[in-house]
């Protein structure tokens, strides 16, 4: 009987929401807080380009299970354009592609921000991750290749001009949802008031259902993490495990069960449970079962019937 292999980490679970530093690649940044936290597992809610500086959930073990309700969240990002050149990547790594010297007054923007609002048809930058013909956009385009990606859907909640630091720049702020790219914003709004655009500085400030208050610098996380070479046990790691943001965070948006201890062991085996209680929902499509406030499962409810979906064991 072939054996089971080693575990290469720690079972530790939980959210790193980390303030990322512009310059840090999203991959490299989940890599540097699983080797932080040496943890067994870890994925990230949403990459935020290398210029990007801001928040970057990342997912910690079973917290991994929980990505997708963190990726269908609100995003909020405050950006500055620069007037006056269209670039290859639509933001300041890219070649100068168009230039104009016309450079739009306030009132000339806000006159064109209703069109980026609400459900709106976008096409994806040359330079994104966006899959064509099986390759990522950005290897075909590094690969000299005019690639051509339709259009998607996206919501946008809100965009507001909040600055104006001079002539040739201009401070926006966006709500959106999922698969919203600010680079592309910047250059279909410079091409509308004619005078071309690039992201020349971009943030992302929250993530719901995260708040900005809960972000950590790498900072912070190298200097609680413990002393390589130390003693083994989980006390080792207290300072650092004390800066994560409990898994079931990110389910804010879905309902929450209370289930006993009994109903709680029937659950992580798979199996579904009645739920009794004048206040038991009888039907959601979604929900989560919680044990003395720890999560349990996703599942749906039926019938007055929790049925799991995802298990949680720590």
């Amino acid at each position: 009987m072939a054996r089971r292999g080693k575990r290469k980490g720690r079972p530790i679970s939980g959210w790193v929401v980390l303030d990322k530093p512009a310059g840090l690649g999203s991959t490299e940044a989940v890599a540097r807080v699983k080797r932080l936290y040496a943890a067994d597992k870890a994925g990230h809610a949403g990459t935020l380009d290398p210029l990007a500086s801001g928040m970057l959930p990342i997912a910690l073990g079973e917290a991994t299970k929980t990505v997708p309700y963190v990726m269908e969240g609100a995003k909020v990002y405050r950006f500055t354009v620069a007037w006056g050149e269209e670039r290859t990547t639509d933001d300041l790594e890219g070649q100068v592609a168009q230039v104009s010297d016309a450079r739009p007054d306030a009132a000339a923007i806000r006159a064109v921000l209703p069109r980026y609002t609400g459900l709106i048809m976008q096409r994806p930058p040359q330079y994104s991750a966006v899959k064509v013909g099986g390759e990522r956009a950005y290897d075909l385009a590094r690969g000299g290749e005019t690639v051509e990606i339709a259009e998607r859907e996206i919501e946008i909640g809100r965009l507001d001009l909040v600055a104006q630091p001079d002539a040739g720049h201009a401070e926006f702020e966006i709500e959106c949802g999922k698969g919203t790219y600010v680079r592309a914003l910047a250059r279909d709004i410079g091409r509308d008031l004619g005078c071309y655009g690039h992201v020349s500085a971009l943030r992302r400030t929250e993530v719901y259902p995260f708040a900005a208050e809960e972000m950590v610098t790498l900072a912070a996380l190298e200097a609680a993490a413990p002393e390589p070479g130390g003693e083994a046990g989980a006390e080792r790691f207290a300072a650092l495990d004390a800066l994560l943001v409990e898994t079931a965070a990110a389910l804010d948006g879905l309902p929450e069960i209370a289930v006993n201890d009994a109903a709680a062991a029937r659950i992580r085996l798979g199996n579904p449970v009645i739920l009794r209680g004048r206040d038991a929902p009888l039907e959601a499509p979604e929900a989560w079962a919680s044990t003395r406030g720890r999560l349990v499962a996703i599942g749906a409810v039926e019938a007055g019937m929790f049925k799991p979906k995802r298990v949680f064991t720590t």
